[in-house]
């Protein structure tokens, strides 16, 4: 398959079967196991039908020996497939995670390609690292995973299912209270340390970033005197492939949360990752757009407070708790304010993805680099976009009822039209714009209006600069990203 090449099928309906392990209804041309569903399967057919569009092991399309995934995986190898799993509630909507967790069905119908191609002796691990404060094993049962782990297992086939966290969080109000130790990742973490080619390299954020605690120190250390150090999954370093199966969705820091910034999920510490940069723009900071009194008042209590709570945990918890209500009233909430980096002025956190697929792609399982030149891991994504999310995403989203499934061989190709479709522009999301513009690792050897999609839709079937954005599903931008990334809305200076 074309590289700069996206295959889009659409599915019959927006929606996914109810029951795991969501087996297929009908004919399932190359599926490798008999059992069918009674109710119709809209998203194993429209799994199936986006890798007939990328042209794989086209001779025998449509027939029982069809195996489109041997193109790309060999046999007895190790794939490690990658959904968001970010979090198992919606704070609206009871089945809200239908549109913030790639789902369980999709899970499945990928898993059933990849079986065939790796066959009894090859392995599957679906591997994540949800946020702090979400439950795998909630994730998990809603999922339906569980059962389609128990369906390969009875037919001798190996299904891992492995939560990358070291620690699991319980929180009140917002505010952590307790922090549980988990087993992590079962091969480990893999340190590696992009040095000057990181594209945080040029960036004067030192000694100012937050991570993903209370404590700035850890990730400031991994991200100063010239180190940018990331602690990968040793389970996903070890692997020969590693397939994405993001959901498409908006993002309040990022812009989009498609297959780059799916990487997130395949760390082993994840304070060891920028998210944004303390301050506003005038001092080098993206935290917050502006620096008026309130926003300054605001970010000298956050970080006394994070400090308590860090230093002295139970109190501090507590304090936290009793001065949020005033804080919300006076500061406002942030699911309509913007804070923390959640707006289109991130300078932060595209430059710490794109380092992720950096190594994700030329990273070793002893901690080294592949030169450029001597190839790289083969990393593949599918999107679900059968349910996407616009908005507040990643885990407040709307649902958008927007029935395709989208595949590629290259992350950032899928990514562009990921963009492109939601009807946004890609050169206006640094995380995409710029991961056609790494100069050491490359992420591509392309522009991304090179990409072109096939399709069942013709209006879709060009290229991406070709299509007409009222052809597009006018995903509604995170608020912070509202006016600056829409195709053919005029951005203000």
């Amino acid at each position: 398959m074309d590289p700069r090449t996206v295959a889009v099928a659409l599915a019959e309906e927006a929606a996914y079967p109810e029951e795991p392990p969501f087996h297929p209804h009908g004919e399932a041309p190359g599926n490798p196991f008999r059992e069918r569903s009674d109710a119709p399967n809209h998203a194993y057919d429209a799994v199936r039908r986006a890798l007939e569009l990328a042209g794989l092991d086209k001779a025998n399309t449509g027939t029982a020996a069809w195996n489109p995934l041997a193109d790309l995986i060999r046999p007895s190898e190790t794939v490690v497939l990658k959904p968001n799993l970010v979090k198992e509630f919606h704070p609206r909507d009871p089945l809200g995670w239908r549109y913030v967790l790639t789902h369980g069905s999709v899970i499945r119908a990928v898993a059933d390609h990849v079986f065939r191609a790796v066959g009894p002796k090859g392995r599957i691990v679906i591997a994540d690292a949800p946020q702090t404060d979400s439950s795998f094993t909630r994730i998990v049962e809603v999922l339906g995973l569980l059962e389609v782990q128990a369906f390969y297992r009875e037919r001798g086939f190996e299904l891992e299912l492995i939560d990358l966290r070291q620690e699991e969080w319980e929180t009140r109000s917002g505010v952590v209270v307790a922090r549980h130790a988990l087993s992590g990742d079962p091969r480990g973490g893999v340190a590696f340390d992009l040095g000057a080619s990181s594209e945080l390299a040029a960036h004067r954020g030192s000694g100012r970033y937050y991570g993903a605690f209370y404590d700035e120190q850890q990730v400031n250390l991994h991200h100063s005197g010239g180190r940018h150090e990331y602690l990968l999954s040793g389970t996903v370093m070890q692997a020969d492939v590693l397939f994405s199966l993001p959901k498409l969705k908006t993002h309040k820091k990022a812009g989009v949360t498609a297959s780059l910034k799916n990487l997130v999920g395949i760390n082993a510490d994840k304070n060891w990752l920028p998210h944004h940069t303390e301050g506003n723009p005038s001092t080098g900071g993206d935290e917050f757009p502006n620096s008026d009194p309130l926003r300054r008042l605001e970010r000298f209590a956050a970080r006394r407070f994070r400090r308590l709570a860090l230093h002295v945990p139970k109190a501090g918890s507590w304090l936290m708790r009793q001065a949020r209500p005033v804080g919300l009233s006076l500061f406002g909430d942030t699911e309509n304010v913007i804070r923390s980096g959640n707006w289109w002025g991130n300078d932060t956190v595209w430059r710490m993805c794109l380092d992720l697929n950096k190594i994700a792609f030329y990273g070793r399982a002893d901690g080294t680099l592949r030169d450029p030149g001597t190839g790289r891991r083969r990393h593949f994504s599918l999107v679900d976009g059968i349910l996407g999310g616009e908005g507040r995403g990643p885990m407040n989203p709307d649902p958008v009822e927007s029935g395709v499934v989208l595949f590629g061989v290259h992350p950032a190709t899928v990514d562009a039209a990921c963009v492109v479709l939601m009807g946004f522009d890609p050169e206006r999301v640094p995380i995409v714009r710029e991961a056609f513009r790494c100069e050491r690792y490359p992420l591509a050897e392309w522009d991304w209006r090179d990409v072109r999609i096939v399709s069942d839709r013709d209006d879709w079937s060009r290229g991406l600069a070709e299509i007409d954005p009222e052809a597009t599903f006018h995903f509604k931008p995170h608020f912070g990203w509202t006016g600056r990334i829409e195709r053919g809305v005029r951005v203000s200076a």
